[in-house]
């Protein structure tokens, strides 16, 4: 049976931080708040993923009131998602990820991001979608204080 799963995840810009977005380390001056990397764009993949899965969310597999996952690189997460869609016997069919950031652009990092976040799914590159959108201006992400992402999963489940 195929199933689709979304997230969601979203996250403040702020300085001394590293931007890792995608699994993809950015030149830019400030980065990600968060307990573990603060990589909207996998966690919302791992969202998404868990979720067509139905295993889950991120808060389950990996909550931030544990210290086990303090500062944790989101290549972790994927790789243990990978592992529990496949102890489950399920198969990921496809993936879309969108990132809404205001600054800095994303069009020089998306093949590069589409490549490690698929490296660590162990799925082919074909298999997931890249993409970056603008908030025109509007809200917090448009004000270039943080960074959200969305995604989309169809997962084939036993």
């Amino acid at each position: 049976m195929l199933s689709i799963g979304q997230g969601y995840d979203i996250h403040r810009l702020v300085e001394g931080r590293p931007l890792r977005l995608g699994l993809v380390e950015i030149p830019f001056e400030r980065g990600l708040l968060g307990h573990s990397d603060g990589d909207a764009a996998a966690h919302a993949l791992c969202d998404a993923l868990l979720g067509a899965a139905r295993l889950g969310d991120m808060g389950v597999l990996f909550p931030s009131s544990d210290a086990k996952w303090k500062d944790a690189r989101s290549e972790l997460f994927l790789a243990e998602v990978r592992r529990q869609i496949e102890s489950k016997g399920a198969v990921i069919v496809s993936a879309d990820v969108t990132i809404i950031i205001e600054k800095p652009r994303m069009a020089p990092h998306l093949e590069a991001m589409r490549t490690a976040m698929a490296s660590a799914l162990g799925i082919p590159v074909s298999k997931l979608s890249v993409k970056a959108k603008s908030n025109d201006g509007i809200g917090a992400i448009g004000e270039s204080s943080a960074v959200a992402a969305l995604a989309s999963a169809l997962v084939e489940v036993p």
